[in-house]
């Protein structure tokens, strides 16, 4: 199966028919967005998190609110790493949280990306 296969059996109907990156974004409140969190409530963020993804052309699978070092996951499909660095720069820009975002591949991306030859040489090799 090709790249291109793998991305067609990704597309989701959001996309209309064009294949979309999906992205792990993991989130942690500043203190004015737990002030933001216990005024709206978990709701109230996500549906405020879907208009800004919706916005960007993408959409949330999932999203889930944490214990432990991030207070938020998100599983969303973005259209580009350009759109993806304009959420994060945005979030970050309202102060509200600190996020950090992950590119996830399937395992046929990867397989895609061990075929390939790259001319690389190890520092002091």
């Amino acid at each position: 199966m090709t790249l291109w296969h793998m991305r067609l059996l990704r597309q989701t109907a959001s996309t209309k028919g064009k294949f979309m990156p999906k992205y792990l974004i993991q989130a942690s409140y500043t203190t004015d967005g737990l002030k933001g969190l216990l005024k709206e409530g978990g709701t109230g963020r996500r549906k405020a998190v879907d208009r800004a993804i919706e916005g960007l052309g993408g959409r949330v699978e999932q999203m889930y609110f944490a214990f432990g070092e991030d207070d938020v996951y998100l599983l969303v499909d973005i259209p580009s790493n350009t759109s993806s660095a304009a959420l994060g720069l945005s979030i970050s820009a309202a102060g509200g949280a600190h996020t950090k975002t992950v590119v996830l591949l399937t395992a046929e991306e990867i397989d895609e990306a061990v075929k390939q030859t790259v001319q690389y040489r190890a520092p002091g090799a």
